[in-house]
């Protein structure tokens, strides 16, 4: 088994940390989600796990997981038949925990991730995968040709790793292409992006993230009318999501809430709506 797949660029092989974080989680007796398409991918990937194994970070990845899959659940009891475009889909099987009969998906990655992704899943009518740059906007004219709104995105552990001018122009670009769209997204502060190299995960593979960014209030500023929807640390999620962790998750959220490391309170997830 090889250590770095040669299947994934530096950036992508990101994505295999929280594909092994839901791996691990569905495999405990009282997990935050099930997720047993991820244990199946993780078993057939030519990819050295172990790595990985006992660090901190993985249930972060969940807990972000848990709090992305609920928003985009909220988003399809208001709106069944919605639009949900994945950002960087890597190998995440959110269709498979929060798909309702009748919303459309688009799941959009770089063509490497989108190759490995076709071993797993397959194009339906309500399910289509697009092998493209979130920089590229030629995705978005598949998208809008195809789905009719309201249009959900969701980047999920991915445009941290863009430099911040691509991030605001693919910000930007969702705007004018699909406004009054929800968009989710994380972002990491200064003191997370300074200290990388030393963050359990991020140090054992080759990428690194490049947008520091101080907080919410910065994508708001960008385009006027952006409304910050929701905004929270994974030490202070929001009560429902919390309420539905297992006991020993609620235990160790207090713990951190009340620790204020910078490491954890500079790291957001946020959901807009787009002007």
């Amino acid at each position: 088994m090889t250590t770095r797949g040669p299947f994934l660029g530096a950036v992508q092989e990101t994505l295999l940390i929280p594909l092994y974080g839901r791996a691990v989680e569905h495999r405990k007796q009282d997990p935050a989600l099930r997720d047993a398409r991820a244990e199946e991918i993780v078993a057939a990937l030519p990819y050295d796990f172990s790595r990985f194994d006992g660090l901190p970070s993985l249930v972060g990845t969940v807990l972000r997981t848990v709090l992305f899959d609920r928003w985009v659940r909220d988003f399809l009891t208001t709106h069944p038949s919605g639009t949900v475009v994945e950002i960087g889909t890597g190998l995440n099987t959110r269709y498979e925990r929060v798909d309702n009969g009748s919303a459309r998906w688009f799941e959009l990655d770089l063509p490497d991730v989108i190759e490995v992704r076709r071993s797993f899943f397959t194009d339906t009518p309500r399910r289509t995968m697009i092998a493209a740059s979130v920089s590229d906007s030629a995705w978005t004219d598949t998208v809008a040709a195809d789905a009719d709104g309201p249009y959900f995105f969701s980047a999920e552990a991915v445009l941290p790793f863009l430099d911040e001018t691509d991030v605001r122009a693919v910000v930007g670009m969702l705007a004018e292409r699909f406004p009054g769209s929800w968009l989710a997204l994380d972002t990491a502060g200064p003191a997370i992006i300074d200290e990388q190299d030393r963050h359990d995960a991020l140090s054992k593979v080759d990428a690194r993230m490049r947008w520091s960014c101080t907080g919410p209030d910065v994508v708001t500023r960008w385009h006027p009318g952006t409304e910050l929807i929701a905004s929270h640390t994974l030490s202070a999620l929001p009560p429902r999501v919390y309420a539905s962790l297992p006991a020993a998750y609620q235990q160790m959220l207090t713990g951190l809430a009340e620790q204020r490391l910078a490491q954890v309170e500079e790291y957001r997830l946020n959901l807009f709506r787009l002007p």
